[in-house]
């Protein structure tokens, strides 16, 4: 079988719109793509095999992509290849396995934070504030926030049809929830749902503002998905059992939600204790 010269953006125009949803993950696996593409030619890569993701790797080290980063887009072209090779375009894949990544420390929100940067949000536009509560109330992602019906809230529940794991989602409200769901109905009842009038990059360049007013600027860490990262953080250290965080966060897998185990409160004192008898 004779495989086709490489061309990366042929295979997003034959694919993206079927394995990617519309939003903010698209537009960047889009971009990711692009960007593979330049590296390909740049160094005369015709063809898709190992020497292809061997010049990836090498180039996205020597612009100091770390490993989360390179995984990511490997991630990108990993699915645009699987479908070529799954529709019976190429013979084999080449090597796409990801790089180790380290498990660095989680950035969450003190209270002082959150109460800073919420109040400015909301003196941008209370829809920010509102929108920002909920979602560190629910630990919901922005686009299964944006996509939330009002069928879909009652006063205890709201429930997440549209998830990145494709698996639906109830979660409990708690009253910070409740209130932001209150104001958005007053704000935007008739819409279809209470976050459906807010714009993601509209959001973030109103998060950059409340940041820098904070003080909050060079924090790189501080971007609108550590309000996920709060959830998840205050859940573990209230003693939340870990498979709970993960049905509440709606993680697919266990391992997604152990990062925030050691969080979790330990009562160790008593190994100390136990191991006095032997010294």
């Amino acid at each position: 079988m004779g495989e086709k010269p490489l061309d990366l953006i042929e295979l997003w125009s034959l694919y993206g719109d079927m394995l990617w949803e519309p939003g903010h993950h698209k537009r960047c696996c889009q971009g990711y793509i692009a960007e593979l593409q330049y590296i390909a030619d740049k160094h005369g890569i015709q063809s898709i095999g190992n020497d292809l993701t061997n010049t990836i790797r090498g180039a996205l080290r020597r612009k100091g992509n770390k490993n989360s980063t390179i995984n990511r887009k490997l991630s990108c072209l990993s699915k645009l290849l699987r479908k070529h090779y799954n529709d019976g375009h190429i013979d084999k894949l080449p090597d796409l396995r990801k790089y180790p990544e380290r498990k660095g420390r989680i950035r969450f929100l003190s209270k002082e934070e959150q109460s800073s940067l919420f109040a400015v949000l909301d003196a941008i536009d209370r829809k920010f504030g509102d929108l920002s509560r909920f979602l560190v109330s629910t630990g919901s992602r922005f686009g299964e926030a944006q996509k939330l019906r009002w069928p879909d809230v009652n006063s205890e529940t709201a429930t997440f049809w549209e998830t990145k794991s494709g698996f639906p989602r109830s979660v409990p409200l708690t009253t910070q929830a409740q209130d932001a769901l209150s104001s958005a109905r007053l704000r935007c009842g008739s819409l279809a749902g209470p976050f459906h009038d807010i714009d993601y990059q509209n959001f973030r360049y109103a998060w950059r503002k409340a940041k820098e007013r904070c003080g909050l600027g060079n924090d790189k860490q501080v971007v609108p998905h550590i309000l996920r990262h709060t959830c998840a953080s205050r859940l573990a250290q209230s003693g939340i059992d870990i498979r709970h965080i993960q049905e509440f966060l709606g993680h697919r897998t266990l391992s997604m939600t152990v990062k925030y185990a050691h969080l979790a409160p330990k009562n160790l004192a008593g190994c100390a204790s136990v191991l006095e008898i032997y010294e």
